[in-house]
């Protein structure tokens, strides 16, 4: 497996490399299910996180990370939900974005 680059990612690049990093770490057995579930847990990560970076009150004995920290692992995440099904997530944002410019915002 390679580093990640210092250069900024495309989002091909970055399913690309979760793909990599997951075959490397022994992952490729989960499932798109335990791979959404853990998607949802790290969400609830980022919400205690965005708490912690705002100086809300949280658990003292909370392990949560950083907010980018917990930004990453829900990109990882994302990423190999994606990859399980089969879906190339620029091409899902731009399909996506077709319809949401269709769409009247209030």
């Amino acid at each position: 497996m390679h580093p990640l680059p210092s250069t900024p990612l495309t989002l091909g690049e970055i399913q690309s490399y979760v793909a990599d990093m997951e075959k490397a770490r022994g992952f490729t057995d989960s499932t798109i299910l335990e791979q959404t579930l853990k998607l949802a847990e790290e969400t609830g990560e980022v919400c205690k996180a965005v708490r912690k970076h705002i100086a809300l009150s949280i658990d003292p004995s909370s392990t949560t990370g950083t907010l980018g920290d917990e930004l990453a692992d829900v990109l990882i995440y994302l990423a190999a939900i994606a990859n399980r099904a089969g879906i190339d997530l620029a091409d899902a944002l731009r399909e996506k974005e077709k319809i949401n410019e269709t769409r009247v915002w209030t």
